[in-house]
């Protein structure tokens, strides 16, 4: 598996030819699988392989559940939380949340083996809120989406991160990155 930062909260996790793509930037990239954590009901396309809503949904073998952030939706903006199984690993997307999602929501990602969360800019958490949500989760990876920085993010968890390409492992690889935090440059 191979996971890129493309900047803006936007992620692309590979393995072979299936790719999943999350809160992409802009237009021009493409996967097999678009996920939005934020959509607007007005303009989403719903193209065949987009998920932008809460539900339960497979698409070429990869397993998705949203549950939606009441607190932070209006009806112009939807914003969900989702879990994704791909090759038998959990992810956790919490993708713009400016605030600790409830616990029904906590719920579906609490037990991931690796979670994506903004941690710096436009929606996003506190890091020492960030922080407790790890602490809570204890995930085996914790992959932050940042604007500039995420020194205070790592200092409110009290760990030293440097910054990667790209993150590339597999399955039996997250044993031995317990509470591991990946900084991937975008």
């Amino acid at each position: 598996m191979i996971i890129n930062y493309f900047g803006e909260g936007g992620f692309r996790l590979q393995s072979g030819d299936l790719s999943l793509l999350v809160d992409p930037p802009n237009n021009r990239l493409k996967a097999d699988v678009l996920l939005k954590t934020e959509s607007d009901p007005a303009v989403f396309s719903n193209q065949p392989g987009e998920i932008g809503f809460p539900g339960e949904y497979e698409v070429k073998d990869i397993e998705i559940t949203g549950k939606l952030v009441a607190k932070e939706s209006s009806e112009k903006l939807t914003r969900t939380v989702y879990l994704v199984r791909f090759e038998d690993i959990k992810f956790g997307f919490l993708g713009r949340v400016s605030e600790v999602p409830p616990t029904e929501v906590l719920e579906l990602i609490d037990d991931v083996d690796i979670l994506f969360l903004n941690v710096d800019g436009k929606g996003a958490l506190d890091p020492k809120d960030a922080a407790g949500l790890v602490k809570q989760i204890e995930p085996r990876v914790v992959i932050p989406s940042y604007e500039k920085d995420v020194k205070n993010f790592l200092k409110a968890l009290g760990v030293e991160a440097s910054n990667q390409e790209k993150f590339v492992f597999k399955k039996k690889d997250l044993d031995t990155h317990k509470g591991t935090v990946v900084v991937l440059k975008n």
